[in-house]
């Protein structure tokens, strides 16, 4: 089973119980329609205390941060721009065209192309072993707990490269290639060192041998009221 570290609220984290891919939806749905809260400040809370758990973790060197197009790779973003207040070295690698840049992550793609952070749009498959031969970090922004089936095209060649690689590696919320509710892995599956994931462990990882891939997990929050957290603590097994 992998190793969990909980942070912030320990009181609170300690006590919910991993959650299936419905019920990170309905958090995150539940905190915008019910709470007034807004998607981008979800996704910053999520990305400053993720940063926070990396700069905590991993070693110096230079970090590349692997950026799909959803959330998942908003998340990645935010994680960049907080690196660097941290005085890190990182550059972002984005696996996807501007234009499938969408939602929350396209104001913080924004964000950080204005606060002049590396960013690269890939586009071969010798870029990405280019880029991530030079890094003693890498960071798995790509898919998040939405996505399902395999991993294809310059996904695929990425996580091949990373895992690969000597580099300590991150996932954000779960590993790319995941499946989050089965903890079945795809063939080409993320293999991380650490995963820093949202509110709670993701129920996939406890099953199919997922520790060999999730490694040690760190807990985050992402600042939604804790009445709305009371509602899974009660029913049990009554964001993205």
């Amino acid at each position: 089973m992998p190793e969990t570290e909980q942070h912030g609220d320990r009181s609170c984290k300690a006590k919910l119980p991993p959650l299936n891919r419905e019920q990170v939806r309905s958090i995150d749905r539940i905190a915008i329609d019910e709470y007034q809260m807004l998607g981008i400040v979800l996704m910053e809370n999520a990305g400053c205390g993720a940063a926070e758990m990396i700069n905590l973790h991993a070693p110096l060197g230079k970090i590349v941060v692997l950026c799909g197009g959803g959330n998942n790779g908003g998340d990645g973003y935010v994680i960049a721009r907080h690196l660097q207040r941290y005085s890190r070295s990182v550059k972002i690698l984005s696996l996807v065209d501007k234009t499938k840049i969408t939602g929350d992550a396209s104001f913080n793609y924004q964000i950080a192309v204005k606060a002049d952070i590396p960013h690269h749009f890939i586009e071969t498959p010798n870029q990405i072993r280019e880029h991530l031969s030079e890094s003693e970090v890498i960071i798995d922004a790509m898919l998040g707990t939405g996505a399902k089936g395999p991993t294809r095209g310059l996904f695929s060649v990425a996580i091949q490269e990373a895992n690969a690689s000597s580099a300590t590696r991150f996932a954000i919320d779960l590993p790319t290639g995941l499946d989050c509710d089965s903890g079945t892995a795809s063939k080409t599956t993320f293999r991380a060192d650490h995963t820093v994931t949202f509110v709670a462990e993701k129920i996939g990882f406890k099953k199919n041998n997922a520790d060999s891939f999730v490694g040690v997990v760190h807990i985050v929050d992402i600042g939604v009221p804790q009445k709305l957290l009371n509602h899974f603590l009660v029913s049990g097994n009554s964001r993205r």
